[in-house]
């Protein structure tokens, strides 16, 4: 399958590397099938790249990066998708995703109130809102010395 993108042109992508949402991105609902896209060889960082709007396209990588004792409660996701069978670390995954202002990536934050938990095994993916979270919606990545 080939789909057109803002970012990256034409990419062929295999139907079964897309992951689907079935209650889309915070903002968008409506967008259910997103596809993990590599940023560059050995990046911390990847794409989340909407197959449905050439346009839509997150920054995501992996909280434990540079939070190592990062948690989320994943129990209510877990029965609510019905994927309390699929607890092997190589099945879910957690990302967060990454906002980088225009001109100033030493300012770049990470939304970690709101990860994004990808099922590999189901090809499924959700976006968790916490309430009541320790964490804050723009934590910076760069610490300024």
């Amino acid at each position: 399958m080939k789909i057109k993108t803002t970012r990256f042109g034409t990419v062929t992508l295999v139907e079964e590397k897309i992951f689907n949402m079935p209650l889309g991105m915070l903002g968008f609902p409506e967008k259910q099938r997103f596809v993990i896209l590599r940023h560059k060889e050995n990046s911390p960082f990847y794409w989340y790249q909407s197959v449905d709007d050439p346009s839509l396209a997150f920054v995501i990588t992996s909280p434990f990066l540079f939070m190592p004792d990062y948690e989320v409660d994943i129990e209510d996701i877990l029965a609510e998708m019905s994927w309390d069978g699929n607890r092997d670390n190589n099945v879910l995954e957690l990302y967060v995703v990454v906002n980088i202002p225009k001109g100033s990536p030493e300012k770049m934050t990470a939304n970690l109130i709101a990860p994004l938990l990808v099922n590999n095994k189901s090809r499924q993916a959700v976006q968790m809102v916490m309430s009541n979270s320790p964490y804050i919606h723009n934590y910076p990545l760069i610490t300024q010395d």
